[in-house]
């Protein structure tokens, strides 16, 4: 499935951002999806996921409790709620899916990628 990945941008520390993941051509209904992201020099890092019916989450521990993960069926997206941004938010964000129900922090689990999209938290 191709992921079109949305809502970055530059925003102030303590600020919040709401990305979004759709597909085309396909819906989500089968996959369980998940956001990483990757900063400049650093590896790919899982943020958050949610199984494919939406009923668990998992978040990684530097951002539970500021971010939230969720998926609406009647519009076929996954959003990324963002509140309390900090410095270190700052990267650039994938959706990914995996055709099984649970999400996996491991990106290598993952069979389809958007392109990204670029959050800059500003100090």
């Amino acid at each position: 499935v191709q992921l079109q990945a949305s809502g970055g941008g530059l925003v102030q520390a303590g600020g919040s951002l709401r990305l979004s993941c759709a597909p085309s051509g396909r819906t989500f209904g089968s996959y369980a999806m998940a956001w990483f992201r990757q900063a400049p020099g650093k590896e790919r890092e899982f943020v958050a996921g949610i199984s494919w019916g939406g009923g668990s989450t998992y978040y990684a521990d530097s951002v539970k409790g500021r971010f939230t993960i969720s998926r609406d069926g009647a519009k076929n997206t996954v959003s990324l709620q963002m509140n309390s941004l900090k410095p270190e938010d700052t990267a650039v964000y994938y959706c990914a899916a995996r055709l099984v129900g649970t999400p996996s922090p491991n990106s290598y689990e993952y069979s389809d990628w958007g392109q990204g999209t670029q959050v800059t938290v500003s100090s």
